[in-house]
């Protein structure tokens, strides 16, 4: 079961660090509380992403995987 977030962004066509920059700028658009889907692709942005939202202070509620694109869930501090 996938779990339902207010927003979402799609940055399987980035590499890091851009991954986390356009996450990250993103969040900051949000309202806190709110929840952030982010579609991802590759090994290093799957690493890096949550790494560095919890290193914000955001809460990682999930990760799940469809194929070769992953889907990281995040609530924004």
């Amino acid at each position: 079961m996938s779990l339902r977030a207010d927003h979402d962004i799609d940055i399987t066509g980035e590499v890091c660090p851009m991954t986390f920059v356009r996450t990250k700028l993103r969040l900051e658009r949000l309202n806190p509380g709110e929840t952030l889907a982010v579609r991802l692709r590759g090994e290093e942005p799957l690493r890096n992403v949550p790494r560095a939202a919890r290193d914000e202070g955001h809460t990682v509620l999930g990760i799940e995987t469809d194929g070769d694109i992953h889907i990281v869930t995040i609530r924004r501090l």
